[in-house]
């Protein structure tokens, strides 16, 4: 079902342009998504607008011209977005996701990933929207994977805490949500810091200098898109079938370490990888880490729920535009 609107456009004609109102379709199916400005959250934009929902983003320091600017510690801006706009879905992925800087700012972490996810929940069940909040493989301990739903969390680092203290704060305000759980994201990013799998290219180019990469920590690089879609399907899912709902974990399932991804890059663009150098020990700089957080996504699966890209296609695709030297281009490409 959709609706009409009017919209105002600019035509041009010999000699002039005139701005003319035109009928628009509007879908009758609204989300809402905060962190529409992040890597995931663009990937849940635009993949809930191209699948026929009227879908109205949020972000903060970077939301203007193209998404609403609130402030999701502000809980009287967040009441009147939710009012106004009465999504039927509204997906959580604003977030503090950095485990470094939840660590050096831990109560600003705890303001967003906790209190404001809390608060949204509520809000949420006040107009019968049904939330899905993005968490993390990193409530995992990392010591006895595949970790189900059903595992009991045990977070090594405050990052992890946080976004268990989310979930509970979550499930408490709004019983019917819905919490996702997923491990590192990679996808197409406006610059490369925006995703610590991309991050990665640079020491990968630059084959003059050796780089030290890390080959302890077993990870599952999963693309945003995938993550989009998934969002979307349990939405749909949900529509339909009121009991969709509590915890559900989406994962890619080729397992990596950093310096077997830095490795895959270099193989996807033809690139030496001789310079990366292998380390096996436990990092002990920053945030712990999980070993090993695999998730079981069979749950899902079995509510034929799931999209997977494989990682060299898409980490090519995220990576090109990145691409130093262009003459790579045509090898890898025509």
């Amino acid at each position: 079902m959709v609706g009409r609107e009017k919209e105002l456009k600019i035509r041009f004609v010999p000699g002039r342009c005139e701005l003319v109102e035109e009928d628009v379709d509007i879908p009758s199916r609204r989300v809402l998504i905060t962190g529409a400005t992040g890597l995931l959250g663009r990937a849940v934009f635009k993949e809930f607008n191209e699948n026929n929902w009227n879908a109205v983003g949020c972000g903060y320091r970077r939301a203007q011209p193209k998404f609403e600017q609130i402030n999701l510690l502000d809980s009287i801006a967040v009441h009147d977005i939710i009012h106004d706009f009465q999504p039927h879905v509204i997906v959580h992925c604003a977030a503090e996701r950095r485990p470094d800087v939840v660590e050096s700012q831990p109560d600003a972490a705890s303001q967003l990933n906790v209190a404001a996810s809390g608060n949204l929940a509520k809000e949420a069940a006040g107009v019968g929207a049904f939330l899905i909040y993005i968490s993390t493989d990193y409530v995992f301990d990392g010591t006895s994977p595949p970790y189900k739903e059903t595992d009991v969390p045990n977070p090594l680092n405050l990052y992890g805490k946080t976004k268990l203290e989310g979930e509970k704060a979550v499930l408490e305000n709004n019983e019917d949500a819905a919490v996702l759980r997923i491990p590192v994201l990679y996808g197409e990013v406006e610059r490369l810091e925006e995703s610590a799998v991309t991050v990665m290219f640079d020491k990968v180019q630059f084959s003059n200098k050796s780089a030290n990469m890390d080959h302890w920590q077993q990870r599952f690089p999963t693309n945003v898109k995938d993550v989009a879609t998934v969002c979307r399907q349990l939405a749909e899912k949900r529509m339909l079938d009121p009991s969709v709902k509590g915890t559900f974990h989406w994962s890619g399932n080729e397992q990596m370490t950093k310096y077997e991804m830095a490795c895959a890059i270099a193989d996807a663009f033809n690139l030496p990888s001789s310079h990366l150098r292998p380390i096996t020990d436990c990092p002990v700089v920053g945030a712990l880490r999980p070993r090993n957080a695999q998730l079981d996504c069979s749950k899902l699966e079995m509510l034929g729920i799931g999209q997977r890209t494989p990682f060299r296609a898409g980490i090519k695709e995220s990576l090109w535009p990145f691409l130093v030297d262009k003459r790579w281009r045509q090898t890898v490409f025509h």
